[in-house]
């Protein structure tokens, strides 16, 4: 690799001369005609870089470290980057913003941020304080106070608390924001871990409440006992008093699976456990625990199960025909049928969504006696709700309507779905602040509850929705944020995923809008294939071997906005994470010549190994095996890490991941980089300590990492309007 101060004197020489005469340095004399040609550079083998899977190998730190110096270095230095990331931080530890409320019996429980407390409070108050412009806080728990008084770097990671009363709680506390945690009993009461509890080492644990003194525990037992993913495949019921020795194991699964897992439903009224068993992101079984036994429901392995009050409901995946005489039910529909009668073979389901070619479910959420159910219609988010007819059991028994709000995004979250049938909706657009509305079926009363500030200037911001036409075809939907009285052609930011049936919706982003928007850029998210947002279908289209179809999308999407006139290829950068990570290292090296710069943060991108690194053996239904033939013969062709080459135009790179990352190893980026050197390239690199898969463990390192992204962005795309000081 060339050194910072030979890169630095470099460009000195390369710089501008002004009016300075040309002078021609010296010539060599021409070799002799018998003299050999050069010799070629050694091309690096793969395993050269085996070292970078080390996560905390002290070579692979020391790689790290270094890059990180260079980047900050020319990151920081950069004007606009002190003032923008005091603006992000100001925006992410905002004192307004939306305390997000979960109801727990009669508290309302909140976790939350802010400049003093950047890794967070775990707070209560009641329903009726809530609604008030300042709400009297009791704080449950002080994740920073904890961290120092334990010297330890603690992330909350959330609380399972027992049904009815909620006061007895599994708390999850990550040790720098991986997806490992440690697990404690904690009393809300005494506002204390409980002596004695319950709890748990570092590991991706999964546990749940069965009674006062019994819980589900799924966490690493030893020898054996989890999966090739790294998730636990053993569950065992656990005293309380008793040794996690002594714990009975009840349910496990194959080490190829993703993971098992065990719980109580104590919905209506009911006590019913449920294990569950991953095979992986697509298929899964469920099991109903009846008088010790198991019992299988009987369901597609591709079919999502739940059961609300005394029905099963079903999300299909694919087509299923069934029933007697044969019924054929969409793939993308959700069905509801009694419980008791489809555990006796009974196949009567009422179908409550069918999809449409414009249209797929994007969750439904139960509460006392109704559902809803919320269905995305060419990427925006519709919402109605849905309740039965006493008595009946007919294929008619249920009947809904519509909740008309303006808003592109909708979010359904129930407000206390034990006894109540109202509902929490987050409404937001990528201009428009969220606001928290409690939505009432009685009456369909709507009260405005709280709302976020407007974090950036939307005023002459216009937000479009275009569909570019991709390589076979297919139409694929994208939306464009940007000012009014913007120049023909703009600095654009192109973001997506294409991936895990994840759907983006419209969102708004404080972030997005003060970095970019408000200076004059262009926001564009791209709904490729791969994701959820036209159903089961529109994922399948770019798995495994049709994965090139998500990179064609994006491609169609970049050329359509060159077309279109909205930016020009040297003005057009490109960012994802994880496997949108992974997509925008593949643009890299499929089409360079489209793009201005690349970030890619937490990425994949070798596809040879990625199942041998930490959680990658989960997504194996996702990409292939590598170690069949056919399928490496499909990752081969777009592995970025595979597909690199010496000589090849790229733009400009910025990678980042976390060391903490354990679910996407940061091997990814760091082998990604490191070859990319080896090859004559000089990509930028950053890895954060700490942050998990998300890159950060809290605003303040959020604001930072997001503030080296963007200054990285607007310097290479020529975003030159400054930012605005908070």
């Amino acid at each position: 690799m060339q050194s910072r101060a030979t890169f630095v004197l470099l460009l000195s020489i390369a710089g501008c001369g002004g009016a300075d005469k040309f002078v021609e340095p010296p010539r060599l004399p021409d070799p002799a005609p018998t003299a050999a040609p050069p010799a070629a550079p050694l091309e690096p083998t793969n395993d050269a870089f085996l070292y970078l899977e080390e996560v905390s190998g002290e070579k692979a730190l020391t790689f790290a470290r270094a890059h990180n110096a260079v980047s900050e270095k020319q990151l920081t230095a950069d004007a606009s980057f002190a003032a923008l990331q005091d603006r992000l931080f100001a925006i992410y530890s905002s004192k307004d913003r939306i305390p997000f409320p979960s109801m727990q019996n009669d508290a309302l429980r909140n976790f939350w941020t802010d400049a003093e407390h950047p890794r967070g409070l775990w707070r209560q108050t009641t329903f009726a304080d809530y609604k008030k412009a300042t709400p009297a806080w009791t704080t449950l728990l002080d994740v920073d106070a904890l961290g120092k008084a334990e010297n330890e770097s603690f992330v909350y990671h959330g609380a399972a608390c027992l049904y009815p009363l909620r006061k007895k709680c599994l708390l999850k506390l990550s040790k720098g924001g991986g997806d490992a945690d440690v697990m404690r009993e904690f009393d809300v009461d005494k506002k204390a871990f409980v002596p004695n509890g319950f709890s748990l080492p570092e590991a991706k644990s999964r546990v749940a409440w069965k009674d006062d003194d019994t819980i589900f525990v799924a966490t690493d037992f030893g020898t054996g006992t989890l999966t090739k993913a790294g998730y636990p495949r053993v569950v065992k019921e656990w005293k309380r008093g008793t040794p996690l020795s002594s714990a009975t194991p009840i349910f496990e699964v194959k080490d190829t699976d993703i993971a098992a897992t065990c719980s109580r439903d104590f919905r209506h009224g009911r006590k019913r456990d449920f294990c569950h068993r991953s095979i992986d992101f697509e298929r899964h079984e469920t099991f109903l625990v009846r008088d010790g036994k198991l019992v299988k429901i009987d369901k597609p392995e591709d079919a999502d199960a739940d059961v609300w009050d005394d029905e099963i409901i079903l999300r299909l995946r694919s087509e299923w025909i069934t029933g007697a005489p044969p019924v054929t039910y969409e793939k993308g529909a959700l069905l509801a049928a009694s419980f008791e009668g489809f555990l006796a073979g009974k196949r009567d389901f009422q179908v409550l969504f069918a999809p449409t070619p414009h249209s797929s479910l994007a969750d439904w959420a139960g509460t006392k006696t109704r559902l809803y159910l919320d269905v995305l219609t060419d990427v925006k988010n519709q919402v109605s709700v849905w309740s039965r007819k006493p008595g009946d059991t007919s294929k008619a028994r249920w009947s809904g309507s519509p909740i008309k709000e303006s808003t592109a995004s909708i979010d359904v979250t129930p407000f206390d779905p034990f006894r109540s049938d109202d509902v929490w909706l987050t409404l937001e657009d990528f201009t428009v602040p969220a606001s928290l509305v409690l939505w009432s079926p009685t009456g369909n009363k709507r009260e405005l509850v709280k709302q976020n500030p407007k974090f950036f200037d939307a005023s002459d911001v216009d937000v479009k929705q275009h569909f570019a036409t991709s390589k076979d075809g297919t139409k694929v939907p994208y939306f464009e944020v940007a000012r009014r009285d913007r120049a023909t052609s703009a600095p654009t930011i192109l973001d997506a995923y294409g991936g895990f049936e994840i759907s983006l919706s419209a969102g708004y982003s404080g972030g997005v809008g003060a970095a970019w928007l408000e200076r004059g850029g262009v926001f564009v998210q791209a709904n490729l294939r791969g994701g959820g947002e036209y159903g089961p279908a529109w994922h399948e289209a770019a798995m495994k071997h049709k994965r090139q179809n998500a990179y064609d999308d994006m491609i169609a999407v970049a050329e359509d906005l060159v077309k279109r006139g909205v930016t020009t290829p040297k003005t057009l950068g490109i960012m994802g994470a994880s496997n949108g990570g992974l997509l925008t290292s593949v643009m890299l090296t499929q089409r360079p010549d489209l793009f201005g710069a690349v970030v890619s943060k937490v990425p994949l991108t070798d596809m040879q190994r990625f199942h041998k690194l930490l959680a990658g053996a989960s997504w194996m239904s996702e990409y292939g095996d590598p170690d069949k033939p056919e399928d490496w013969s499909a990752l081969a062709k777009y592995s970025p890490f595979h597909n690199v080459k010496r000589g090849a135009a790229y733009p400009p790179m910025f990678f980042t991941t976390s060391t903490k990352d354990d679910r996407v190893h940061p091997a990814h980026a760091r082998k990604m980089v490191a070859k990319l050197e080896s090859l004559g390239h000089q990509p930028l690199y950053y890895e954060n300590i700490e942050g998990g898969h998300g890159g950060a463990a809290d605003i303040k390192q959020r604001a930072y990492v997001d503030a080296l992204v963007y200054t990285f962005l607007a310097s290479r795309l020529g975003l030159s309007t400054p930012v605005k000081r908070p």
